[in-house]
C-alpha cells in the first residue's frame, strides 16, 4: 500500500440533485436510444413503441425500490449491498456478480457502438478490427478519466448529456417535419399497434430488450457514497431520471418508426451500427444526420464513463468484503477514486470489446440485468416498514416484472446468464475455502 492509498476510506460526496440526473441520464441515453430501439423493432416491429412504454413501467417500479434502498443504505455498491445486507450474502454476491458481468458486457457494446458512429462520421470504410481498436483506444481514455475522481468525471458527464439532448431533441422535431403524412396511419395507427398485441410472446421480448435500456438510473444508487443528502437526493434523481429517460426514449422510437417504419429501421440497425443517423438522412433537413452522430458518439462516451463509475464502485464493495481481490480495496487519497478497482473495470471491458457483436451481448445483458433487479425488489420487500418509502406492492410488481421478463429472453442467453450464475457461486465458493472473509 502507497503513503497516498488507504484500505477503505469514505468516499467524498461531491454530486448533488442535478449531478446525479445528468449522471443517469448518462447512463440510460447512449446504446439504449442510439441502437438497441432499433434491435428491438426487429423482434416486435411497430411494437417497439409499446415495448418502450412497458418497459418504462418496469423500470420504474424497480427504480422506487432502487430509491429507498439506496436512500436507507447510502454506500457504494448497490443491490449488492442490500442483498448482503438484507437477503443473504449469497444473494448479495449474485446481484454484484451479475451486476458486473452484464454492465462489463453493455460497456464493452456502448464502447463499440461509439467507435462505429465516430468512423461513419468521418466516413471511414473501415474492416471490424480498426473499430474494435478505436473502441479499445476509447475504453482506455475514458478508464483514465473516471480513475482521476468523481468531481471531474461528472462535469464532463454533464456536458456531453447536454449534447446528447440537443441531438435527440433536433432529431425528433425535424423529423416529425419529415414524416409522410399518407404512412403515417400504417406505421404507428390501429392497424400497427394490432399486430404487435397480437403476439404478445415478440412484444415482451422486445419489452426485456428495453427495459436494459432504462436501467442506467442503477448508476446513481451505486454512487450513494458520493452523492451529498443521500436520503432525499437519490429517490428524487432516480425518479426525475425515469421521467425525462421514458419520455426521450418514447418520442425518438415513435419519430424513426414514422419517418422510415419499424422494417426500415430494423434493417438499418443490422446492416450499420448507426441507425439514428441514417434515419435522419432521410429527413428534409439531412444535414440533421451529422448532429445525431455527434450526439450518439458523446452519448456512448458518456454511456461508458458512468459504468466505468458504477462498475468500479460495485468490485470496490466486493473487495471488501474479500469475494473479489484484496488488492483491490484501495482508494487514492488524492483522487477519492478506487483507482485499482477503475484500471481493473477498464482492462475487464477492453478485454470484452474483442467479441464485438453488439446484439449477443445486448441480449446477455438483458438477462443477468433482470436477475440484478429482481434481487432488489426481494431486497425492497425486506426493508423495516420505517425504512420503506413506497408501498410493498410496488416491489412485488419490479419483482414478478423482472423474473417474468427474463423468461422471454432468448434461450441461448438465459442458459448463458445461468452459466454465469453457477460460475459465480463456484468462484465465491473458492474465495471461502481459500480463507477469505466476506
Amino acid at each position: 500500500m502507497t503513503s497516498r492509498e488507504s484500505a477503505s476510506p469514505p468516499l467524498e460526496r461531491v454530486v448533488g440533485l442535478w449531478g446525479a440526473v445528468w449522471m443517469g441520464l448518462g447512463s440510460i441515453l447512449g446504446t439504449g436510444v442510439f441502437v438497441s430501439l432499433g434491435i428491438a423493432a426487429g423482434v416486435a416491429g411497430a411494437g417497439v413503441v409499446l415495448a418502450v412504454a412497458l418497459a418504462a413501467v418496469v423500470a420504474t417500479a424497480n427504480g422506487l425500490s432502487s430509491a429507498q434502498l439506496a436512500a436507507a443504505h447510502p454506500v457504494s455498491g448497490g443491490t449488492y449491498e442490500y442483498g448482503h445486507r438484507l437477503l443473504h450474502p449469497f444473494a448479495g454476491f449474485l446481484a454484484g456478480w451479475m451486476f458486473l458481468a452484464a454492465k462489463s458486457a453493455s460497456a464493452a457494446t456502448a464502447a463499440l457502438g461509439c467507435a462505429s458512429y465516430l468512423l461513419r462520421a468521418l466516413s471511414l470504410e473501415v474492416g471490424g478490427r480498426t473499430r474494435v481498436a478505436v473502441a479499445i483506444g476509447v475504453v482506455f481514455v475514458l478508464t483514465a478519466l473516471v480513475a482521476s475522481g468523481a468531481r471531474r468525471s461528472n462535469h464532463v458527464n454533464i456536458a456531453i448529456v447536454t449534447l446528447t439532448l440537443v441531438a435527440l431533441g433536433s432529431f425528433v422535431a425535424l423529423g416529425w417535419w419529415s414524416v409522410d403524412p399518407a404512412l403515417l396511419t400504417p406505421r404507428l395507427g390501429a392497424p400497427a399497434w394490432s399486430d404487435a398485441i397480437a403476439e404478445p410472446t415478440a412484444l415482451l421480448h422486445a419489452t426485456a430488450l428495453m427495459f436494459v435500456a432504462y436501467t442506467g438510473y442503477g448508476r446513481v444508487a451505486t454512487l450513494g457514497e458520493e452523492v451529498r443528502e443521500p436520503a432525499t437526493t437519490i429517490p428524487r434523481a432516480i425518479i426525475a431520471t425515469l421521467v425525462l429517460a421514458m419520455l426521450l426514449y418514447v418520442a425518438v422510437s415513435a419519430t424513426a418508426v414514422a419517418v422510415v417504419g419499424a422494417d426500415r429501421f430494423s434493417a438499418v440497425t443490422r446492416d450499420v451500427a448507426a441507425p439514428l443517423e441514417t434515419v435522419a438522412r432521410s429527413f428534409r433537413q439531412p444535414w440533421v444526420a451529422r448532429v445525431v452522430a455527434v450526439g450518439a458518439i458523446t452519448a456512448m462516451a458518456g454511456v461508458l464513463l458512468n459504468l466505468l463509475l458504477g462498475l468500479s464502485r460495485v468490485l470496490l464493495a466486493m473487495a471488501r468484503r474479500r469475494e473479489m481481490p484484496a488488492a483491490l480495496d484501495r482508494v487514492d487519497a488524492a483522487t477519492s477514486s478506487p483507482t485499482r478497482a477503475v484500471w481493473a473495470i477498464g482492462v475487464l471491458i477492453a478485454s470484452l470489446v474483442l467479441l464485438g457483436d453488439i446484439k449477443s451481448t445486448w441480449s446477455l445483458s438483458a438477462f443477468t440485468v433482470l436477475v440484478y433487479y429482481g434481487i432488489t425488489n426481494l431486497a425492497a420487500l425486506r426493508l423495516p416498514p420505517e425504512l420503506r418509502r413506497y408501498p410493498r406492492w410496488v416491489a412485488v410488481l419490479g419483482l414478478v416484472c423482472c423474473f417474468g421478463l427474463a423468461c422471454f429472453v432468448e434461450r441461448a442467453f438465459w442458459i448463458s446468464g445461468l452459466a454465469l450464475v453457477v460460475l459465480g457461486a463456484g468462484w465465491r465458493a473458492a474465495a471461502l475455502r481459500g480463507g477469505s472473509k466476506p
